[in-house]
């Protein structure tokens, strides 16, 4: 049982600019299987990968949103309504486009701001014009933020319902608080509203207990999955169920407590410092920025490989029938970026051989 937490930055601060574990690298495939090519470079701490109508956009921290059309980049500030927040890990995170986009331009983002000498976040409608994107509504408020863990993955999931990660803001104990925004997975209709058929009555909250989930993912099935930050190590993925607790800062990687759940796999002493995850062919692909590279997790045999290093952290990943995308995030202050980075990398699916 954890009785003392000591909270860190996504996997600790001074390892984001060092070198991945060798066993790592010599478990890695990349030189036999995948031939990863650059599609953009020159980004500016990208967070997000969305893929609509086959332009690929990218949010940045720094409150920009780059779209790849082809061979055509293109970056537009968004205009917020809250002055964006420079605490660390915060910004503009999470971006993600309804199906009826192409009519309205209209999309949703999670940034984090600030009012005087207090941190939070908040999920909004953002609408593109010719020049910019602007931010149109709020849907979600007041979402803790703190010195780290902001959380800020959100994904519309198969339900056509927005899922939201939210961190501890490094305050553990609400994250075991039904009462806090804090430290969840949480799930809203596309206006807003509470969904009907959501755990707990009138309330977002999904699933609890996590420190500072970072990854979404569904698999053919619509089970979901979600990656998340340990306590220095202890990096988790967890089968996330309507309404269970996932134990932080009571329990982390293979401790067990009544009514709480472990992970399907944890990184033990090692650190992966996991974010954004995608699913393809069977299998989950996750980013990964202590790790410097893109992780491969079968949930058949519960194993994690190694498939793509030597690119510096990565932020996300997002799979097409083709291949996945990747983005480095070597320019947020934690990494050594070349004279290219930031960079979108596509990974093609190899000849003869699944994902």
């Amino acid at each position: 049982m954890t009785t003392a937490c000591t909270q860190k930055p996504e996997g600790d601060l001074p390892e984001h600019g060092g070198e991945s574990n060798p066993e790592d690298k010599e478990g890695s495939e990349s030189d036999t299987l995948y031939e990863p090519k650059v599609v953009a470079e020159n980004l500016e701490a990208p967070w997000e990968i969305a893929i609509q109508n086959d332009i690929i956009y990218m949010s940045e921290r720094g409150g920009t949103i780059v779209a790849i059309d082809g061979k055509d980049k293109q970056r537009k500030k968004v205009k917020l309504a809250a002055d964006l927040s420079d605490q660390a890990e915060a910004g503009l995170l999470g971006i993600a486009f309804p199906e009826d986009f192409s009519k309205t331009n209209t999309a949703f983002a999670y940034y984090s701001y600030h009012e005087g000498d207090h941190y939070y976040q908040r999920v909004v409608t953002i609408k593109e014009t010719d020049e910019d994107w602007e931010e149109t509504s709020v849907i979600l408020d007041q979402i803790p933020g703190g010195e780290f863990h902001q959380g800020g993955r959100i994904k519309i999931g198969p339900d056509n319902k927005l899922y939201v990660t939210t961190g501890d803001a490094t305050n553990p104990g609400d994250s075991q608080d039904l009462d806090s925004l804090a430290g969840k997975i949480l799930r809203l209709n596309l206006d807003g509203s509470v969904p009907d058929d959501n755990p707990f009555e009138d309330s977002y909250v999904y699933s609890y207990g996590h420190r500072n989930a970072q990854g979404l993912a569904w698999d053919d099935k619509d089970q979901l999955y979600a990656t998340e930050h340990g306590d220095n190590a202890h990096d988790e993925i967890n089968r996330i169920e309507a309404g269970k607790n996932y134990g932080w800062p009571n329990i982390e990687g293979d401790e067990t407590a009544d009514d709480m759940e472990s992970p399907i796999i944890q990184s033990g002493e090692d650190t992966w410092a996991p974010s954004g995850m995608t699913f393809l062919r069977g299998q989950f692909f996750f980013a990964s920025l202590k790790g410097e590279g893109l992780r491969r997790f079968d949930p058949k045999n519960e194993k994690v490989d190694l498939i793509i290093s030597d690119v510096g952290r990565v932020r996300d990943a997002h799979a097409t029938e083709d291949g996945i995308y990747i983005i480095t995030n070597n320019t947020d202050g934690r990494g050594n970026p070349t004279d290219a980075d930031d960079r979108l990398i596509f990974i093609p699916h190899p000849k003869n051989k699944l994902f």
